[in-house]
C-alpha cells in the first residue's frame, strides 16, 4: 500500500494533537481517551499518551517510511519503500497453532474489530547502531495469545513471515532461508510493553514498514520485531529462528538492546539516531530496563544475548 504525500498527517499536526510531557517513553501507560484514527483504521481506538523525554523527538513519516530493514524486498535501507508496491496486504488472516486449546485462522478484519487500537510511542533500536521513535498504533500482542489459550508447556512462540516471493522480490535470493522466522519467551509476549503494530503515524502500516501486521518489542534490536505475520507457534522449547540461525555468534535469541556487549563487528555502545548528526548513548533494554529487566533476573547477558 502506498500512502500519498497529501494522505499523511503533518509532522507538526500529528505533534499538535499529542500532549508530550516531560519523561520517559517507556514511563507506563497514562489515562487514555477515545480519538479515531485516520485511514481506515477502526473507530474503537484508544490513545495512550506517553511521555516523551525532550530529547526523543518523533522521526517524521517519510525517515520511518524510506529507511529501514524489510529483505523480504531488497538489501538496501530504500528497497523496501521503493519495491513493496505490489505486495498486497489484503485480505489477511493469521494461524495460531500448536501447543494451545483453540488453534485457528483468524480473519484480520474481524480480529481488529475485537480489540483496541493504542497508540504506542517507542524508541525503535536497530542492532546496526541506528535508531528512531516511531508512532506506532496497534494493539497488545496478549489478546491474541488470550483468544489461542495456550497450554501450560507452551513456553515460548514463534513467529513466521508470509512467503510471496512473486510480490517480495527478495525472497527470491538466497540471502537468508526464507521465510523469515522470529520467537520470544512467553513472559516476554505477554508482557504489556510487547504490542502488534498496526499502523504508524495515524495510517494504515505502509507495505515497507511491514504491513499489514507486525510485531513491536521495543526493548530488543528491531530485527526481533518480525514483519507481515501469518503464522504464530506455541512451543515448549525455545524456537530456532532466522539469524541465530545463520550468525549465532553475532545475533542471539534474546537479542535484548544492551550498550555494554557489543557485536562482534562494531560498538553498541552508542546509536546514530536518524535525523541527527551526532551519535548518542544507547541506554539499556533501550531505555526500558525498569520495566523489563526483572524477566532476565539471574541470566547472564553477555552469554544470553
Amino acid at each position: 500500500m502506498k500512502i500519498l504525500n497529501s494522505e499523511i498527517t503533518p509532522y507538526s499536526t500529528y505533534l499538535n494533537r499529542r500532549k508530550f510531557l516531560k519523561g520517559s517513553i517507556a514511563a507506563g501507560f497514562s489515562i487514555g481517551f477515545s480519538q479515531p484514527l485516520k485511514a481506515n483504521h477502526p473507530n474503537n481506538t484508544q490513545v495512550y499518551e506517553q511521555y516523551l523525554d525532550p530529547n526523543d523527538k518523533l522521526n517524521k513519516f517519510e525517515e520511518i517510511t524510506q529507511y529501514n530493514n524489510f529483505y523480504e524486498f531488497g538489501m538496501g535501507k530504500n528497497d523496501p519503500y521503493k519495491y513493496s508496491g505490489n505486495f498486497q496486504p489484503k485480505p489477511w488472516s493469521i494461524t495460531l497453532e500448536g501447543l494451545i486449546n483453540n488453534p485457528q485462522t483468524i480473519d484480520l478484519d474481524k480480529l481488529l474489530s475485537s480489540v483496541t487500537i493504542e497508540d504506542r510511542i517507542y524508541r525503535l533500536r536497530c542492532v546496526e547502531a541506528w535508531s528512531m521513535v516511531i508512532p506506532w498504533q496497534g494493539f497488545s500482542l496478549s489478546k491474541l495469545i488470550n483468544i489461542a489459550d495456550p497450554l501450560s508447556s507452551a513456553n515460548f512462540i514463534q513467529l513466521e513471515t508470509i512467503l510471496r516471493p512473486e510480490e517480495m522480490p527478495g525472497q527470491r535470493s538466497r540471502l537468508l532461508p526464507w521465510p523469515y522466522v522470529e520467537g520470544l519467551r512467553m513472559d516476554e509476549a505477554m508482557h504489556p510493553l510487547t504490542i502488534l503494530s498496526t499502523g504508524l503515524y495515524g495510517h494504515e502500516l505502509p507495505n515497507q514498514n511491514g504491513a499489514p501486521l507486525r510485531l513491536v518489542v521495543p526493548w530488543k534490536y528491531g530485527f526481533k520485531s518480525i514483519k507481515s505475520i501469518v503464522a504464530i507457534r506455541f512451543v515448549e522449547k525455545q524456537p530456532q529462528t532466522t539469524w541465530p540461525l545463520l550468525a549465532s555468534n553475532e545475533y542471539g535469541f534474546y537479542s535484548n538492546v544492551n550498550n555494554s556487549v557489543d557485536h562482534p563487528r562494531w560498538s553498541q555502545s552508542t546509536e546514530r539516531r536518524i535525523g541527527e548528526f551526532k551519535r548518542r548513548k544507547t541506554l539499556m533494554f533501550n531505555g526500558y530496563e525498569e520495566e523489563v529487566s526483572h524477566l532476565y533476573k539471574g541470566m547472564d547477558l553477555s552469554i544470553n544475548f
